[in-house]
Protein backbone atom coordinates (compact mmCIF):
# COMPACT_ATOMS: atom_id res chain seq x y z
CA UNK A 1 0.00 0.00 0.00
CA UNK A 2 1.08 3.57 -0.64
CA UNK A 3 3.53 5.20 1.77
CA UNK A 4 3.81 8.54 -0.02
CA UNK A 5 1.50 11.52 -0.20
CA UNK A 6 0.24 12.10 -3.72
CA UNK A 7 -0.31 15.79 -4.64
CA UNK A 8 -3.93 16.88 -4.98
CA UNK A 9 -3.53 17.82 -8.65
CA UNK A 10 -2.18 14.34 -9.46
CA UNK A 11 -5.01 12.70 -7.51
CA UNK A 12 -7.57 14.79 -9.39
CA UNK A 13 -5.95 13.91 -12.71
CA UNK A 14 -6.07 10.14 -12.13
CA UNK A 15 -9.73 10.30 -11.04
CA UNK A 16 -10.49 12.27 -14.20
CA UNK A 17 -8.50 10.00 -16.53
CA UNK A 18 -10.25 6.94 -15.08
CA UNK A 19 -13.69 8.62 -15.18
CA UNK A 20 -14.15 7.68 -11.53
CA UNK A 21 -14.16 3.94 -12.31
CA UNK A 22 -11.93 1.00 -11.40
CA UNK A 23 -9.25 0.52 -14.06
CA UNK A 24 -8.80 -3.20 -13.44
CA UNK A 25 -9.64 -5.07 -16.65
CA UNK A 26 -13.28 -6.17 -16.71
CA UNK A 27 -14.29 -4.31 -13.54
CA UNK A 28 -15.23 -0.70 -14.39
CA UNK A 29 -16.98 -0.26 -11.02
CA UNK A 30 -18.29 3.25 -10.39
CA UNK A 31 -16.32 4.59 -7.41
CA UNK A 32 -18.24 7.83 -6.90
CA UNK A 33 -21.18 7.71 -4.50
CA UNK A 34 -22.66 4.88 -2.48
CA UNK A 35 -26.44 4.45 -2.46
CA UNK A 36 -26.34 2.00 0.43
CA UNK A 37 -24.37 4.42 2.61
CA UNK A 38 -26.52 7.30 1.38
CA UNK A 39 -23.52 9.37 0.30
CA UNK A 40 -23.87 10.37 -3.31
CA UNK A 41 -20.72 12.53 -3.26
CA UNK A 42 -18.43 10.02 -1.52
CA UNK A 43 -15.26 8.74 -3.21
CA UNK A 44 -14.73 5.02 -2.71
CA UNK A 45 -11.70 4.34 -4.89
CA UNK A 46 -8.02 3.79 -4.12
CA UNK A 47 -5.06 5.20 -6.03
CA UNK A 48 -2.68 2.28 -6.54
CA UNK A 49 0.97 2.34 -7.56
CA UNK A 50 2.01 0.16 -10.48
CA UNK A 51 5.63 0.30 -9.36
CA UNK A 52 5.49 0.62 -5.56
CA UNK A 53 6.60 3.92 -4.06
CA UNK A 54 9.04 2.05 -1.81
CA UNK A 55 11.65 -0.48 -3.02
CA UNK A 56 10.27 -3.35 -0.93
CA UNK A 57 6.66 -2.88 -2.06
CA UNK A 58 4.80 -4.67 -4.86
CA UNK A 59 6.80 -4.39 -8.09
CA UNK A 60 9.14 -2.04 -6.23
CA UNK A 61 12.61 -1.08 -7.45
CA UNK A 62 15.47 0.66 -5.57
CA UNK A 63 15.95 3.28 -8.28
CA UNK A 64 12.55 3.59 -9.98
CA UNK A 65 10.29 3.52 -6.91
CA UNK A 66 11.21 6.99 -5.59
CA UNK A 67 11.26 8.43 -9.12
CA UNK A 68 7.77 7.18 -9.99
CA UNK A 69 6.13 7.63 -6.59
CA UNK A 70 4.07 10.67 -7.65
CA UNK A 71 3.99 10.19 -11.43
CA UNK A 72 0.58 10.04 -13.07
CA UNK A 73 1.84 7.40 -15.49
CA UNK A 74 2.53 5.06 -12.56
CA UNK A 75 -0.87 5.39 -10.86
CA UNK A 76 -4.16 3.55 -11.32
CA UNK A 77 -7.59 4.07 -9.81
CA UNK A 78 -9.00 0.87 -8.32
CA UNK A 79 -11.80 -0.49 -6.22
CA UNK A 80 -10.90 -1.95 -2.82
CA UNK A 81 -11.12 -5.54 -4.04
CA UNK A 82 -8.74 -5.13 -6.97
CA UNK A 83 -6.35 -2.87 -5.06
CA UNK A 84 -5.89 -5.67 -2.51
CA UNK A 85 -5.67 -8.26 -5.28
CA UNK A 86 -2.73 -6.67 -7.11
CA UNK A 87 -0.78 -5.71 -3.98
CA UNK A 88 -1.49 -8.57 -1.56
CA UNK A 89 -3.51 -11.57 -2.70
CA UNK A 90 -2.04 -12.07 -6.20
CA UNK A 91 0.95 -9.76 -6.51
CA UNK A 92 2.99 -12.22 -8.56
CA UNK A 93 0.19 -12.52 -11.13
CA UNK A 94 0.16 -8.77 -11.75
CA UNK A 95 3.49 -7.65 -13.20
CA UNK A 96 4.11 -4.05 -14.23
CA UNK A 97 3.52 -4.66 -17.94
CA UNK A 98 0.06 -6.16 -17.28
CA UNK A 99 -1.07 -3.25 -15.10
CA UNK A 100 0.24 -0.72 -17.61
CA UNK A 101 -1.79 -2.40 -20.36
CA UNK A 102 -4.93 -2.29 -18.18
CA UNK A 103 -4.39 1.39 -17.42
CA UNK A 104 -3.87 2.27 -21.08
CA UNK A 105 -6.90 0.29 -22.30
CA UNK A 106 -9.20 1.86 -19.70
CA UNK A 107 -8.04 5.43 -20.19
CA UNK A 108 -8.06 5.10 -23.99
CA UNK A 109 -11.67 3.93 -23.80
CA UNK A 110 -12.63 6.83 -21.54
CA UNK A 111 -10.97 9.32 -23.90
CA UNK A 112 -12.66 7.82 -26.96
CA UNK A 113 -16.13 7.76 -25.44
CA UNK A 114 -16.00 11.25 -23.95
CA UNK A 115 -14.59 12.75 -27.14
CA UNK A 116 -17.82 12.15 -29.07
CA UNK A 117 -19.71 15.37 -29.77
CA UNK A 118 -23.45 15.91 -29.40
CA UNK A 119 -24.08 15.53 -33.13
CA UNK A 120 -23.13 11.87 -32.85
CA UNK A 121 -25.78 11.07 -30.27
CA UNK A 122 -28.22 8.35 -31.31
CA UNK A 123 -31.47 7.05 -29.86
CA UNK A 124 -31.51 3.28 -29.54
CA UNK A 125 -34.35 1.10 -30.81
CA UNK A 126 -34.38 -2.29 -29.14
CA UNK A 127 -36.73 -4.68 -30.95
CA UNK A 128 -37.33 -8.19 -29.69
CA UNK A 129 -40.07 -10.61 -30.66
CA UNK A 130 -40.84 -14.27 -30.18
CA UNK A 131 -38.86 -16.58 -32.50
CA UNK A 132 -40.34 -20.10 -32.56
CA UNK A 133 -40.49 -21.08 -28.86
CA UNK A 134 -37.80 -18.71 -27.57
CA UNK A 135 -38.03 -15.03 -26.72
CA UNK A 136 -35.31 -12.76 -28.10
CA UNK A 137 -34.13 -10.11 -25.66
CA UNK A 138 -31.37 -7.62 -26.37
CA UNK A 139 -28.94 -6.60 -23.59
CA UNK A 140 -28.82 -2.83 -23.08
CA UNK A 141 -25.25 -2.88 -21.82
CA UNK A 142 -24.08 -4.86 -24.86
CA UNK A 143 -25.73 -2.59 -27.40
CA UNK A 144 -24.46 0.64 -25.82
CA UNK A 145 -20.91 -0.74 -25.99
CA UNK A 146 -21.38 -1.70 -29.66
CA UNK A 147 -22.24 1.87 -30.68
CA UNK A 148 -18.83 3.28 -29.75
CA UNK A 149 -16.89 5.12 -31.06
CA UNK A 150 -18.99 6.20 -34.07
CA UNK A 151 -22.09 6.94 -31.97
CA UNK A 152 -23.09 7.24 -28.34
CA UNK A 153 -26.51 6.79 -26.68
CA UNK A 154 -28.54 9.99 -26.62
CA UNK A 155 -30.09 8.82 -23.33
CA UNK A 156 -29.69 5.85 -20.99
CA UNK A 157 -33.22 4.75 -21.90
CA UNK A 158 -33.77 2.57 -24.96
CA UNK A 159 -36.87 2.75 -27.14
CA UNK A 160 -38.29 -0.73 -26.64
CA UNK A 161 -40.49 -2.26 -29.32
CA UNK A 162 -40.87 -5.65 -27.68
CA UNK A 163 -43.52 -8.10 -28.84
CA UNK A 164 -43.14 -10.76 -26.17
CA UNK A 165 -45.28 -13.22 -24.24
CA UNK A 166 -47.83 -13.49 -27.04
CA UNK A 167 -50.25 -16.40 -26.86
CA UNK A 168 -50.03 -16.88 -30.65
CA UNK A 169 -47.12 -18.63 -32.36
CA UNK A 170 -45.94 -18.01 -35.92
CA UNK A 171 -47.62 -21.16 -37.31
CA UNK A 172 -51.07 -20.17 -35.99
CA UNK A 173 -53.72 -18.12 -37.83
CA UNK A 174 -53.72 -14.47 -36.85
CA UNK A 175 -50.12 -14.39 -35.59
CA UNK A 176 -48.66 -12.16 -38.32
CA UNK A 177 -51.63 -9.78 -38.40
CA UNK A 178 -51.48 -9.32 -34.64
CA UNK A 179 -47.71 -8.90 -34.42
CA UNK A 180 -47.61 -6.46 -37.32
CA UNK A 181 -50.42 -4.39 -35.83
CA UNK A 182 -48.65 -4.27 -32.45
CA UNK A 183 -45.34 -3.28 -34.02
CA UNK A 184 -46.91 -0.52 -36.11
CA UNK A 185 -48.73 0.86 -33.07
CA UNK A 186 -45.62 0.78 -30.88
CA UNK A 187 -43.57 2.50 -33.58
CA UNK A 188 -46.15 5.24 -34.03
CA UNK A 189 -46.40 5.82 -30.26
CA UNK A 190 -42.71 5.69 -29.39
CA UNK A 191 -40.78 6.74 -32.49
CA UNK A 192 -42.64 8.53 -35.27
CA UNK A 193 -44.03 11.34 -33.15
CA UNK A 194 -40.66 12.06 -31.56
CA UNK A 195 -39.04 12.23 -34.99
CA UNK A 196 -41.70 14.64 -36.21
CA UNK A 197 -41.04 16.84 -33.16
CA UNK A 198 -37.29 16.62 -33.98
CA UNK A 199 -36.51 15.02 -30.64
CA UNK A 200 -34.80 12.16 -32.50
CA UNK A 201 -32.19 12.94 -35.15
CA UNK A 202 -30.50 9.55 -35.46
CA UNK A 203 -31.47 5.97 -34.66
CA UNK A 204 -29.40 2.88 -33.86
CA UNK A 205 -31.34 -0.35 -34.36
CA UNK A 206 -30.70 -3.60 -32.50
CA UNK A 207 -33.25 -6.25 -33.39
CA UNK A 208 -33.95 -9.97 -32.99
CA UNK A 209 -37.25 -11.15 -34.42
CA UNK A 210 -38.81 -13.26 -37.18
CA UNK A 211 -37.80 -12.10 -40.64
CA UNK A 212 -41.19 -10.71 -41.78
CA UNK A 213 -41.35 -8.47 -38.69
CA UNK A 214 -37.77 -7.29 -39.21
CA UNK A 215 -38.66 -6.34 -42.78
CA UNK A 216 -41.76 -4.52 -41.51
CA UNK A 217 -39.61 -2.61 -39.00
CA UNK A 218 -37.34 -1.58 -41.88
CA UNK A 219 -40.37 -0.37 -43.84
CA UNK A 220 -41.44 1.78 -40.89
CA UNK A 221 -37.95 3.27 -40.62
CA UNK A 222 -37.54 3.86 -44.38
CA UNK A 223 -35.68 7.20 -44.66
CA UNK A 224 -37.54 9.24 -42.03
CA UNK A 225 -34.30 9.79 -40.09
CA UNK A 226 -30.64 8.67 -40.50
CA UNK A 227 -30.35 5.14 -39.14
CA UNK A 228 -27.62 2.63 -38.32
CA UNK A 229 -28.65 -1.03 -38.23
CA UNK A 230 -26.51 -3.40 -36.15
CA UNK A 231 -25.88 -7.14 -36.43
CA UNK A 232 -25.59 -9.67 -33.60
CA UNK A 233 -22.60 -11.97 -34.14
CA UNK A 234 -22.51 -15.53 -32.88
CA UNK A 235 -18.74 -15.94 -32.85
CA UNK A 236 -17.69 -14.13 -30.82
CA UNK A 237 -21.10 -13.36 -29.26
CA UNK A 238 -21.26 -9.57 -29.59
CA UNK A 239 -22.99 -6.69 -31.37
CA UNK A 240 -19.65 -5.00 -32.12
CA UNK A 241 -18.44 -5.08 -35.71
CA UNK A 242 -15.66 -7.63 -36.22
CA UNK A 243 -14.06 -6.71 -39.59
CA UNK A 244 -12.21 -10.02 -39.54
CA UNK A 245 -13.26 -11.18 -43.02
CA UNK A 246 -13.29 -9.64 -46.51
CA UNK A 247 -16.45 -7.66 -47.40
CA UNK A 248 -19.30 -9.76 -48.77
CA UNK A 249 -19.77 -10.03 -52.53
CA UNK A 250 -23.38 -10.49 -53.55
CA UNK A 251 -24.32 -12.73 -56.46
CA UNK A 252 -27.25 -11.67 -58.62
CA UNK A 253 -29.23 -14.11 -60.79
CA UNK A 254 -32.12 -13.16 -63.08
CA UNK A 255 -34.84 -15.41 -64.54
CA UNK A 256 -34.44 -16.49 -68.16
CA UNK A 257 -38.10 -16.08 -69.15
CA UNK A 258 -40.49 -13.11 -69.21
CA UNK A 259 -43.92 -14.68 -69.76
CA UNK A 260 -46.84 -13.91 -67.46
CA UNK A 261 -46.12 -15.77 -64.22
CA UNK A 262 -45.50 -15.33 -60.51
CA UNK A 263 -42.39 -13.36 -59.58
CA UNK A 264 -40.12 -14.56 -56.79
CA UNK A 265 -37.24 -12.74 -55.12
CA UNK A 266 -34.93 -15.08 -53.23
CA UNK A 267 -32.61 -13.44 -50.70
CA UNK A 268 -30.32 -16.27 -49.58
CA UNK A 269 -27.52 -14.96 -47.37
CA UNK A 270 -27.85 -16.79 -44.07
CA UNK A 271 -28.95 -20.08 -45.66
CA UNK A 272 -29.32 -21.72 -49.07
CA UNK A 273 -32.82 -21.59 -50.58
CA UNK A 274 -33.31 -23.99 -53.48
CA UNK A 275 -35.57 -23.08 -56.39
CA UNK A 276 -37.61 -26.26 -55.82
CA UNK A 277 -38.84 -24.88 -52.49
CA UNK A 278 -40.13 -21.80 -54.28
CA UNK A 279 -41.71 -23.83 -57.11
CA UNK A 280 -43.67 -25.77 -54.46
CA UNK A 281 -45.31 -22.50 -53.44
CA UNK A 282 -45.63 -20.55 -56.71
CA UNK A 283 -45.62 -23.24 -59.39
CA UNK A 284 -43.01 -24.50 -61.85
CA UNK A 285 -43.27 -21.44 -64.13
CA UNK A 286 -42.28 -18.89 -61.44
CA UNK A 287 -39.72 -16.28 -62.50
CA UNK A 288 -37.05 -16.37 -59.78
CA UNK A 289 -34.70 -13.48 -59.09
CA UNK A 290 -31.94 -14.16 -56.63
CA UNK A 291 -29.47 -12.26 -54.45
CA UNK A 292 -27.08 -14.46 -52.50
CA UNK A 293 -23.44 -15.04 -51.53
CA UNK A 294 -21.05 -17.87 -52.40
CA UNK A 295 -21.20 -19.48 -48.95
CA UNK A 296 -24.38 -18.58 -47.02
CA UNK A 297 -24.19 -18.78 -43.24
CA UNK A 298 -25.55 -17.45 -39.96
CA UNK A 299 -22.54 -15.31 -39.08
CA UNK A 300 -21.43 -13.82 -42.40
CA UNK A 301 -22.23 -10.11 -41.88
CA UNK A 302 -19.15 -8.78 -40.08
CA UNK A 303 -18.93 -5.09 -40.98
CA UNK A 304 -21.17 -2.15 -41.96
CA UNK A 305 -19.85 -2.28 -45.53
CA UNK A 306 -21.70 -5.60 -45.92
CA UNK A 307 -24.97 -3.78 -45.26
CA UNK A 308 -24.14 -0.94 -47.64
CA UNK A 309 -23.34 -3.34 -50.49
CA UNK A 310 -26.58 -5.26 -49.84
CA UNK A 311 -28.68 -2.08 -49.88
CA UNK A 312 -27.15 -1.02 -53.19
CA UNK A 313 -27.66 -4.40 -54.84
CA UNK A 314 -31.23 -4.80 -53.57
CA UNK A 315 -32.22 -1.26 -54.52
CA UNK A 316 -31.18 -1.97 -58.11
CA UNK A 317 -32.99 -5.32 -58.08
CA UNK A 318 -36.27 -3.75 -56.94
CA UNK A 319 -35.99 -1.28 -59.84
CA UNK A 320 -35.10 -3.92 -62.42
CA UNK A 321 -37.91 -6.28 -61.41
CA UNK A 322 -40.47 -3.52 -61.85
CA UNK A 323 -39.00 -2.45 -65.20
CA UNK A 324 -39.05 -6.01 -66.53
CA UNK A 325 -42.37 -7.28 -65.18
CA UNK A 326 -44.49 -4.13 -65.06
CA UNK A 327 -46.19 -1.97 -62.45
CA UNK A 328 -49.08 -4.37 -61.83
CA UNK A 329 -46.86 -7.17 -60.56
CA UNK A 330 -46.23 -8.39 -57.02
CA UNK A 331 -42.88 -9.62 -55.68
CA UNK A 332 -43.12 -12.86 -53.70
CA UNK A 333 -40.23 -12.50 -51.26
CA UNK A 334 -38.40 -15.53 -49.82
CA UNK A 335 -35.83 -14.25 -47.27
CA UNK A 336 -33.10 -16.19 -45.49
CA UNK A 337 -31.16 -13.28 -44.05
CA UNK A 338 -29.10 -12.14 -41.06
CA UNK A 339 -31.23 -9.85 -38.89
CA UNK A 340 -29.53 -6.65 -40.05
CA UNK A 341 -30.11 -7.43 -43.73
CA UNK A 342 -33.75 -8.29 -43.04
CA UNK A 343 -34.25 -4.79 -41.58
CA UNK A 344 -32.42 -3.27 -44.56
CA UNK A 345 -34.71 -5.21 -46.95
CA UNK A 346 -37.66 -3.21 -45.68
CA UNK A 347 -35.73 0.02 -45.27
CA UNK A 348 -34.54 0.12 -48.89
CA UNK A 349 -38.06 -0.58 -50.22
CA UNK A 350 -39.70 2.63 -51.48
CA UNK A 351 -43.46 2.83 -50.85
CA UNK A 352 -44.29 5.05 -53.82
CA UNK A 353 -41.93 3.47 -56.33
CA UNK A 354 -41.56 -0.26 -55.69
CA UNK A 355 -43.80 -3.24 -56.27
CA UNK A 356 -45.67 -4.75 -53.30
CA UNK A 357 -43.80 -7.41 -51.32
CA UNK A 358 -45.66 -10.58 -50.36
CA UNK A 359 -43.37 -12.00 -47.66
CA UNK A 360 -42.96 -15.72 -47.00
CA UNK A 361 -41.39 -17.33 -43.95
CA UNK A 362 -40.09 -20.80 -43.27
CA UNK A 363 -42.52 -22.74 -41.07
CA UNK A 364 -41.13 -25.78 -39.32
CA UNK A 365 -42.20 -28.97 -41.11
CA UNK A 366 -44.32 -27.25 -43.78
CA UNK A 367 -41.94 -25.16 -45.90
CA UNK A 368 -42.53 -21.52 -46.85
CA UNK A 369 -45.85 -19.96 -45.84
CA UNK A 370 -47.28 -16.54 -46.66
CA UNK A 371 -47.10 -14.09 -43.76
CA UNK A 372 -47.77 -10.43 -44.55
CA UNK A 373 -47.75 -8.06 -47.51
CA UNK A 374 -46.06 -4.67 -47.76
CA UNK A 375 -47.62 -2.23 -50.19
CA UNK A 376 -50.95 -2.33 -51.99
CA UNK A 377 -51.50 -5.30 -54.30
CA UNK A 378 -52.94 -4.51 -57.75
CA UNK A 379 -56.63 -5.16 -58.17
Amino acid sequence: MSKSSIPINVRSAIWARAAGRCEYRGCNEDLVGNLIAGKEDGLYGFIAHIVADVPGGPRGDPIRSPLLAKELSNLMLMCARHHKLIDVDAEAEHPEVLLLSMKKAHEDRVETNTDIDEERASHVIRFGATIANSEALVSTKAIFAAMMPERHPATRQTIDLELLNQSFRDHEPGFWTLQRSNLDRLFADKVRGRIERQEIRHLSVFALAPQPLLIELGRLLYDIVPTTVHQLHREPPTWQWQRDKPPLKYIRVEPTHDFNCAIALKLAVSATVTDDRIYEVLGKDAAIWSLSIAEPGNDVVRQPEDLAAFRSALRKMYNDIKARHGEKSVINLFPALPVSLAVETGRVWMPKADLPLRIFDQARGTGFVETLTIGETPS
